[in-house]
């Protein structure tokens, strides 16, 4: 049986989340990404192809509060992120882990940014009017 590393896990659980969510020019999708040395977040309208807001942990507004992409960093991120968001005229967001667990900065980010005003379901087939889960 063939050792399958962190990496393919996680692109594959990506795969699989991304063939449930999809982000719409209502709906985008706030996408989180994670490196070992920043944090990303983008909202995507993937039926047009568009970005249509971005920040990151490289960002001047993040970099202004000697910030670090620790925890703390990311809750700052989360907050700059939906002010980006609201700015860009997003309303409510699909949110996409991008395979990561849903814990530590994941997670900070995603509070964060619901502290800050942007209303989202992190549960993956929500909206969805045949298969939403319960809430």
């Amino acid at each position: 049986m063939a050792v399958i590393d962190k990496k393919l896990q996680r692109a594959r659980r990506h795969a699989r989340i991304r063939g449930k969510i999809s982000g719409t020019p209502e709906r985008p999708r706030f996408c989180v990404s994670i490196t070992a040395n920043n944090i990303y977040c983008q909202f995507i309208d993937d039926v047009n192809g568009r970005t249509l807001a971005a920040t990151s942990s490289l960002a001047a507004k993040f970099k202004e509060q000697n910030a670090r992409p620790n925890m703390a960093g990311a809750a700052l991120l989360g907050k700059l992120a939906a002010e980006a968001a609201l700015a860009a005229n997003v309303k409510e967001v699909v949110f996409d882990r991008s395979g990561f667990k849903f814990h530590g900065r994941v997670k900070a980010i995603a509070e964060a940014a619901r502290e800050g005003g942007l209303p989202h379901d992190d549960r993956p087939l929500a909206g969805h009017p045949l298969l939403s889960l319960p809430a």
